[in-house]
C-alpha cells in the first residue's frame, strides 16, 4: 500500500508536464492499492513478534514482489515490452544496478524515465530500511529486518540506540546528500527535470539516465565533475556520512577503515587507466584522458554504470580493470553492490595472517580492523560470502555461455549484474542494452542482481531445507 503511494509520485509528474501516460499510473495504482488492501484484510487479525526467519523472508519477498508492481505502468503505457523484460528493468531500478533493456529514453514521456530513477532512489538505501522507521508504529519489531537488509559485514553495530532513529536519520541524511546533488547538477548546466532524475540515479548508484546517451548527452566536464563528486559520496558508507552529519565533524571519515582504502584504490586507479589511454588510446592530451578516465572508472567502480563514451572500445585492460574494481571498492552500508571493501580488506589481512603463521606457527596474529581485533566468527563469514560470491558467478558464467552468449559478454554481464553495476562489455557495452538477451538469459541476470543486492545469503537461505523446519 505504501509503494502504491510512491506511483503518486510519477502521476504527479505526468499531470504536470502533460504527456500521455497518466492512464497506465491510474491502473497501476489501483491494482497495486487493491493487492496491498487485500493482504492487510486477509492477515490483520494475526500478529507476532517477527523471528530472524521472518526477517529474512520478508527482505526476500519485498525484493522479489515489489518490482512485479513496479511494472505496471511500463507494461501498461508500453503494451509492446514483455513482462521479463519489464520485471528486469525494474529490478535493475530497485537494486541500483542501472542495466536496462530500453532504448528510445529521450521520446518516452518523462514521467516514465522519472518513474525509472525514482525506483533507483528509492532502492539505493533500501526499501526495507524506510519499512523499518515505519513499522514499530505498528506495533512490529525491526531490528531483524534491518540486520538482513544493511549491506556489509559490520550488520550489528546500530548508531543509534533505536532501530527506527537508525533508519530516519539514514534517510535524512540520504534525502539531503539528493537535494545537494540536484542543486549542483542545475548550477552545471542541467534542466531541472534532468537534474532531479541524475540525482536520483547518482545518489542511488543506478544508472537510468533520461537519454540513450547518457552523460554523453551534455558533453560537459562541470556537469560530470559533479557526477563524480556525488558517485564517490554515495560509494561511502551512509552510516558514516550520518555521524559526521549528527557530531558535525570529519572524524569519522577519519575513523573510518575503509573510506581512505576507498578513495585511493579507485583514485589511484582514476591515475592509472588515464595514464594508460594517453599511451594507447588517441587522445590529444592527459587532461582529455583523465577526463573519461575519471568519470568511467568512478562511474564503474561505485556500480554507478553511467558512460560519456563507448569505453567498450577502449583497449580491453581498462575495462576489465573498472569491472575488476567494481566487485569490491564501494563501502558497506554504501548504495554500491560487490563484495565491499571491508570485506576485501579483511581477506588480505587474513592472507597475511596466515602467512606470518607459516613462518611463525606459534605467533598470535589478530585480524585488526581501524586498530579493533575482529572475532574469528566474521572472518569465517566473509570467507563463506567469497566462497558463494564467487560461485554464483562462475555458475552464471557458464550458464550463459552454454545459452550461446560469448564468454566476455557472458562473464561481464554477470560481474555487471552481481554487482549492481549495469553496463558490462561486448553486447551488453555502455552503448547497447540488454534487449538483445533472450529471455532465459535475462531471467539468469535478474536472479543475479537480486543475488548481488541482498548480499547472496539473505537470498538463498530461504531456499535451504532447514529454512522452513519448523
Amino acid at each position: 500500500m505504501i509503494f502504491a503511494l510512491c506511483l503518486f509520485f510519477p502521476l504527479a509528474w505526468s499531470f504536470i508536464l502533460g504527456d500521455a501516460a497518466q492512464t497506465a499510473y491510474d491502473h497501476a495504482i489501483f491494482l497495486t492499492a487493491s493487492v496491498g488492501v487485500l493482504l492487510w484484510l486477509t492477515t490483520r487479525r494475526k500478529r507476532r513478534e517477527l523471528q530472524p526467519r521472518d526477517g529474512f523472508l520478508l527482505v526476500a519477498l519485498v525484493w522479489t514482489v515489489l518490482p512485479a508492481f513496479a511494472t505496471l505502468p511500463l507494461l501498461f503505457y508500453l503494451p509492446q515490452l514483455s513482462f521479463t523484460h519489464a520485471y528486469f528493468e525494474t529490478v535493475s531500478g530497485l537494486t541500483t544496478t542501472g542495466a536496462t533493456v530500453l532504448s528510445g529514453l529521450d521520446a518516452l514521456p518523462p514521467s516514465i524515465n522519472i518513474w525509472r530513477t525514482f525506483l533507483v532512489w528509492i532502492g539505493g538505501m533500501g526499501v526495507i530500511v524506510l519499512a523499518v522507521a515505519v513499522l514499530p508504529l505498528l506495533g512490529v519489531g525491526g531490528s531483524q529486518i534491518y540486520k538482513a537488509e544493511t549491506p556489509g559485514p559490520m550488520k550489528d553495530t546500530k548508531l543509534t540506540p533505536r532501530i527506527a532513529e537508525t533508519a530516519k536519520g539514514l534517510w535524512l541524511v540520504y534525502f539531503m546528500i539528493t537535494v545537494a546533488c540536484l542543486l549542483a547538477y542545475r548550477i552545471a548546466g542541467m534542466n531541472w527535470l534532468d537534474a532531479m532524475m541524475h540525482a536520483f540515479s547518482t545518489i542511488g548508484l543506478g544508472a537510468f539516465s533520461s537519454h540513450d546517451a547518457s552523460f554523453a548527452y551534455w558533453n560537459s566536464p562541470a556537469i560530470e565533475m559533479v557526477s563524480i563528486y556525488f558517485m564517490l559520496l554515495a560509494g561511502m558508507n551512509f552510516g558514516t556520512h550520518f555521524l559526521a552529519w549528527r557530531r558535525w565533524s570529519f572524524g569519522p571519515y577519519v575513523r573510518d577503515p575503509e573510506a581512505w582504502l576507498y578513495l585511493l584504490v579507485v583514485l589511484g586507479s582514476v591515475l592509472g587507466v588515464a595514464y594508460y589511454l594517453l599511451a594507447n588510446q588517441p587522445y590529444p592530451d592527459f587532461w582529455t584522458a583523465l577526463r573519461y578516465s575519471a568519470f568511467n572508472v568512478v562511474s564503474v567502480a561505485t556500480t554507478t554504470g553511467f558512460s560519456n563514451t563507448n569505453f567498450n572500445l577502449w583497449p580491453i585492460f581498462a575495462p576489465i580493470w573498472m569491472l575488476f574494481l567494481c566487485s569490491f571498492a564501494t563501502c558497506s552500508g554504501s548504495a554500491g553492490g560487490g563484495i565491499k571493501m571491508i570485506r576485501a580488506e579483511l581477506m588480505a589481512r587474513q592472507a597475511v595472517r596466515e602467512l606470518t603463521r607459516i613462518i611463525h606457527p606459534r605467533a598470535v596474529v589478530p585480524v585488526k580492523l581501524g586498530g579493533v581485533p575482529v572475532e574469528n566468527n566474521i572472518i569465517f563469514a566473509v570467507l563463506a560470502f567469497i566462497l558463494v560470491y564467487n560461485g554464483a558467478v562462475i555458475a552464471m558464467t557458464m550458464l550463459l555461455a552454454a545459452s550461446g552468449l560469448d564468454i566476455i559478454t557472458a562473464f561481464s554481464a554477470v560481474i555487471a549484474c552481481i554487482n549492481n553495476t549495469g553496463p558490462g562489455l561486448n553486447q551488453v557495452g555502455p552503448a547497447s542494452t540488454y534487449a538483445g538477451l533472450n529471455d532465459f538469459q535475462i531471467w539468469i541476470l535478474t536472479f543475479a542482481m537480486l543475488l548481488g543486492r541482498l548480499e547472496l545469503f539473505t537470498l538463498l537461505v530461504v531456499f535451504t531445507p532447514g529454512f522452513w523446519r519448523k
